[in-house]
Parts: C-alpha cells; sequence; structure tokens
C-alpha cells in the first residue's frame, strides 16, 4: 500500500509493535513507505506521531502536512540504503564550516560572530574532540585532519533515522558544529538557529527586510525545528 494515494481511504489509524520497531496501520493494514518497503519506526513516540499525522489528514491527502512521516520514509527508502554516502556528504561540512568563516569589516559583525561562534568551536574541540580554525573571508582554510576524523566518525556512527535528522540541521545551518550541537542539547534549538543567521541578520539590520527572503527563512527556521524534535522522538523511551 502506498501511503501516498491522492484521497483518504481509512477511518483510523493505530500504532502496532513489530520486530525491530514499531509501525502504523490504516484499517488495520500496514502503511508501507513510498518505496514500498515496511514503515518500522524506532520508537513507540514516532509511530505515535506518524499516526497521528495520518488522523489529521482531510479527504484529499497533503503529504507536505505530515513531516514525521516524510522524514521516517527518507530515514528508510534513502538514508540507510546510502548511509555511508549521506554520512561522507554531512561530515564534509566540517571541512569548511560556516563557524570558521568570519567577516573582516565591519568590525561590529566580526565581534558579534565570534561572541556567538567562538563558543561553539570551543565545544567542538572538548565535547567532539575536533578543533577547527576559524579564519576571515570566504575561502576556505584546511582544518585538521583528526579533527575532520573524528568530525566523520561521529556522523558515520549515527542510526539512519538520526542521520536524517542531522542531514537537515546540517544542510539548513550551514554548519556541521551546530547540527551535532543541536543533536547533543548543547544549546536551545532556536537559539542555534538564530547563532546560524548572524550574517542574514545583519544584512537586515542594515539595508531592511526583504519579504520574500524572510518567508524563505521562516519556513527554514520551522523545518530545523522540525529536525530537532525528529531526534527527540528518535530517542524516546519505550
Amino acid at each position: 500500500m502506498s501511503e501516498w494515494m491522492a484521497k483518504r481511504f481509512w477511518k483510523a489509524s493505530e500504532v502496532a509493535p513489530v520486530a525491530d520497531g514499531f509501525t502504523v496501520l490504516l484499517d488495520g493494514r500496514a502503511v508501507k513507505t513510498p518505496a514500498k518497503a515496511a514503515l518500522v519506526l524506532p520508537t513507540r513516540a514516532m509511530a505515535q506521531a506518524v499516526a497521528q499525522e495520518w488522523d489529521a489528514q482531510p479527504e484529499v491527502i497533503a503529504p507536505l502536512s505530515m513531516p514525521v512521516t516524510r522524514a521516517a520514509n527518507a530515514a528508510i527508502d534513502k538514508v540507510r540504503v546510502q548511509h555511508a554516502e549521506v554520512a561522507a556528504m554531512i561530515a564534509g561540512y566540517g571541512e569548511s564550516d560556516l563557524l570558521c568563516h568570519r567577516a573582516e569589516s565591519p568590525v561590529e559583525l566580526a565581534a558579534r560572530q565570534a561572541a556567538a561562534w567562538d563558543p561553539l568551536l570551543d565545544w567542538a574541540c572538548t565535547a567532539l574532540g575536533a578543533p577547527l580554525v576559524p579564519t576571515v573571508g570566504v575561502m576556505p582554510r584546511a582544518q585538521p585532519p583528526a579533527s575532520l576524523s573524528a568530525l566523520s566518525a561521529r556522523v558515520g556512527a549515527l542510526d539512519p533515522f538520526e542521520l536524517t535528522a542531522l542531514h537537515d540541521l546540517v544542510g539548513l545551518s550551514g554548519s556541521l558544529v551546530i547540527g551535532l550541537a543541536a543533536m547533543e542539547d548543547f544549546l536551545p534549538a532556536p537559539q542555534l538557529w538564530d547563532i546560524s543567521r548572524i550574517d542574514e541578520t545583519w544584512q537586515e539590520e542594515q539595508w531592511g527586510t526583504d519579504d520574500e527572503a524572510a518567508e524563505a527563512a521562516a519556513v527554514k527556521r520551522r523545518d530545523f525545528l522540525r529536525a530537532r524534535d525528529f531526534l527527540d522522538l528518535v530517542r524516546a523511551s519505550g
């Protein structure tokens, strides 16, 4: 049964335990992913969240209103079968992490970056064993190989569901360190999102807000916070 049928065809959803986790039943029939794989979820909490998304669907299914279901599908259909490739792509952000690229001027912006970003680089050094070296400008600076290896190992050890969440946290923020800090609760996710937007916030302060850009940023912020919430579902007990 494909989950992306155009119209609602079920009356009720329920969570059921299966080997290695939980699944969602629609009128007693197990939900499948778009690739026809079994939708086996790691925790009851995630299964309940998916079931709630299905219950909330109107007559015509709206996939964009189902972020937990979509993330779980991605973990099973894409990340699980390409784990090494996805992990390598995410770990690659460490080579040119946002937090390492500092403005030369104005000095006020450089100071704001340092105040927000230096504590995160300090955390990466102590908590991740991955000291990274900041530089001025947009050209990347070669980072210590041992640091890149430590970051790669940390990312590669994640399971497909964790890696799916980290993919969005890193891709949306532009920073592997911020993504890992969100995973490890070093700072609250909304604060980390604001930290990732220091350059954009500075530009808005100088030139005003562009409505289209602000709308796009709001969508990215929502998705960043959803990715962090997805991690809570991955790690929920029971």
